[in-house]
């Protein structure tokens, strides 16, 4: 594992960018763009154009090292070239960014009010070809929708019996449960999950080390204990569809908590704009969640 790029993960000031959108996802992100489904005709051209969407992101000046400590990556883009250089090397060696890249197969239906993960069927191909490209590190993402205990234990089961085998690639994984922002049950769920995290945090082994994505908690400095906690890297907060403002302002008062942001990050950049246009959007974007991520 690169230490210099675990030093800025540990101890930087900054967030992670999450640019990971998948196939599920992705429509909605270059609608929001400005690029309707009419625009592509197949999977590939749909692809293609969040691969543009997202060279344009990562090679635009604002998006640096200076405040951004980490970017989420689709495999895709992974597996892909920026400016001719390996994604992964371009963001390390031209941006100061650490690499990490998804890993998960999507979500499975809803059974004990969450989504598991589907099964992994390509995590070693995965796992290796990251490897041999430079990425520091994982995620994988879960969703929690009511605050049922045997939902949420195997939910925290399989994402840590995950992260033990990405661990033994000497990579780091970034454990995602995310719980649903809308739910009647969701500060219940939070201490259900918080509860089982210390739990799987105490049998890992001494040494080891994860990363946690977690909801923005309905109380405040809520997860100060897993912010705290030495068997955790750190901890980062997704946006889960609130609006970068809301985002940002609840964010600023959870200190420790940075952001991994996704929808949040892009949602006032398209693709009509110039590329001033484009970067003074980017660089509000950026500088907003920047002050939200240092409180």
């Amino acid at each position: 594992m690169n230490q210099e790029q675990r030093s800025k993960i540990a101890n930087g000031r900054g967030f992670l960018a999450a640019l990971d959108q998948s196939g599920g996802s992705t429509p909605k992100a270059l609608a929001q763009y400005g690029v309707p489904e009419s625009g592509y005709a197949t999977e590939d051209e749909m692809f293609d154009l969040m691969h543009e969407f997202r060279s344009r992101i990562i090679t635009a000046p604002p998006f640096n090292g200076d405040r951004i400590l980490g970017a989420i990556l689709f495999e895709q883009t992974m597996d892909r070239d920026l400016a001719g250089t390996a994604a992964p090397l371009y963001l390390w060696e031209h941006k100061q960014v650490v690499p990490f890249v998804k890993v998960d197969e999507g979500l499975a239906g809803e059974k004990d009010g969450v989504r598991l993960m589907k099964p992994f069927t390509k995590l070693d191909d995965l796992l290796a070809r990251a490897t041999g490209r430079r990425v520091f590190g994982t995620k994988m993402r879960s969703f929690i929708a009511r605050a049922d205990p045997a939902g949420v234990s195997a939910v925290l089961d399989q994402q840590f019996g995950y992260a033990e085998r990405i661990l033994d690639l000497d990579l780091m994984p970034i454990i995602e449960p995310e719980v649903d922002i809308h739910s009647d049950e969701k500060q219940s769920a939070e201490e259900l999950l918080r509860q089982g995290i210390l739990d799987h945090l105490s049998a890992l082994p001494d040494g080891r080390q994860v990363m946690l994505k977690l909801s923005i908690p309905t109380q405040d400095d809520f997860y100060a204990e897993l912010i705290e906690h030495p068997k955790v890297l750190r901890v980062v907060a997704l946006s889960g569809g609130y609006s970068q403002h809301d985002a940002d302002v609840r964010l600023a008062r959870n200190h420790g908590l940075i952001a991994s942001f996704s929808r949040a990050l892009t949602q006032d950049l398209r693709r009509q704009e110039t590329d001033e246009e484009f970067n003074r959007a980017l660089d509000t974007s950026i500088a907003g969640i920047y002050r939200a991520s240092t409180t």
